[in-house]
């Protein structure tokens, strides 16, 4: 565990002795949720789909800051490769500790346009994908010391978000989700807890038309869109001990804007 220079206590937000699984790190927020992780501490899961050589790129910036990770290719839709990645981790680093559900896609479309195939897709990683991991490290979270289930939802699953049906349902259903498995993980210990980051500054928000961005930019009071920097720190408390009577709660981390 961090100790100060003087072998005084550990370092405020340290996550040393944490086993820590972030989906969907390879890029965007997860990223930096992973960076910031590895940086305080934890042993860290780089959880990926498809970007390989990004989700690598993040075990190498983690390692190269005296930390450990490793990179877990798993589509968290398909249960048996979530299960196949708890084998792998546990051969690892053992039991993990705290459970961050980033993992998510989009397929935006306005409503009448919309098929039941995009509908099915969104749903099927946003939310099945958070069912699939939650249900597979479940045990491992509620036997931890200082077990954390964080689960990142979006400002769009609180105000809705033209084009975006499917996904801002799959947002506001993490709320619910949330709230519940806090209320049932009490018992032990272990906390449940829910960030809706507003608007980023990622590749998903680069793909917004600019007339769109200015139109939402707007709309927030700080004037700003987030920065990943904005979004990890918030994580990280989260997943510190320093959060341990904190539970079922959404934290906004938007600028301002109402929902």
């Amino acid at each position: 565990m961090s100790e100060s220079s003087e072998g005084g206590p550990p370092a405020t937000g340290s996550l040393a002795g944490q086993t820590c699984l972030v989906t969907g790190a390879s890029r965007g927020i997860g990223h930096g949720i992973a960076e910031d992780l590895g940086a305080h501490g934890a042993e860290v899961v780089v959880n990926y789909r498809s970007s390989r050589n990004e989700a690598e790129s993040v075990v190498d910036a983690i390692e190269s800051a005296g930390g450990a990770a490793i990179a877990a290719q798993t589509d968290v839709s398909v249960k048996a490769e979530v299960e196949a990645m708890r084998d792998r981790v546990h051969e690892a680093f053992g039991p993990v500790d705290v459970v961050v559900n980033n993992a998510g896609i989009t397929v935006d479309k306005p409503f009448d346009e919309m098929t039941r195939e995009d509908w099915d897709a969104v749903i099927d990683v946003n939310l099945g994908g958070v069912f699939n991991v939650t249900k597979t490290f479940y045990d491992d979270v509620c036997e931890a010391q200082d077990g954390r289930l964080i689960n990142i939802s979006s400002v769009v699953g609180q105000q809705g978000n033209y084009g975006q049906a499917n996904y801002a349902t799959t947002k506001a259903g993490l709320f619910g989700f949330t709230r519940t498995l806090a209320l049932e993980m009490a018992s032990t210990g272990s906390t449940a807890n829910c960030i809706a980051p507003g608007f980023v500054a990622t590749d998903m928000l680069d793909e917004v038309p600019k007339r769109v961005q200015e139109k939402i930019l707007r709309e927030i009071p700080l004037d700003r869109f987030a920065t990943i920097e904005d979004v990890a720190p918030i994580v990280r408390f989260v997943a510190s001990q320093e959060s341990s009577y904190m539970t079922g709660q959404v934290l906004g981390v938007n600028g301002g804007m109402e929902w």
